[in-house]
């Protein structure tokens, strides 16, 4: 990946955005572009608009970037949630009226394009959230214990 990264460069327009790749991938800072972007989705989930901001190694990024990007971006992933909630609805013989609660977590249930869409099929005031970025987490915790409690 390296020689067809530094081949690229040499014949790319802009080989100073081949390089910064290049120099993002050997000093290792996938981590650290994924806090980034996490960040700026955070900052989306409250404002329309936010900086994307990234500072390591020889990289010094500032990039304005509005909600409506960062939603055309995911597009694919809302039309696969809404994808799943009618397959799970139609699987399950369930109508949307009938569901009493929707409880979403994890940090993408804070995002106002995935919030709208179930509140569009269930209704705004019957969606839930809470411990949104541990709830997961107990939960897969939970499900351990307990297969250890079975095992034992």
């Amino acid at each position: 990946m390296r020689e067809i990264l530094k081949s690229a460069r040499i014949r790319a327009l802009e080989p100073e955005k081949i390089q910064a790749l290049i120099s993002l991938i050997e000093e290792d800072l996938g981590y650290q572009l994924h806090q980034a972007v996490q960040q700026v989705k955070f900052e989306l989930s409250h404002s329309h608009s936010a900086e994307f901001r990234f500072r390591d190694g020889g990289m010094d990024l500032r990039i304005p970037v509005t909600r409506r990007e960062f939603e055309s971006w995911i597009e694919n992933d809302l039309q696969a949630i809404e994808k799943s909630i009618d397959k799970l609805l139609k699987a399950s013989g369930i109508h949307s009226r009938a569901v009493d609660r929707v409880f979403l977590t994890g940090g993408s249930s804070f995002v106002p394009a995935v919030r709208r869409i179930f509140e569009t099929r269930f209704g705004k005031d019957r969606i839930r959230g809470g411990n949104e970025f541990t709830s997961v987490a107990h939960g897969l915790a939970l499900r351990a214990a307990e297969s250890l409690r079975q095992t034992s």
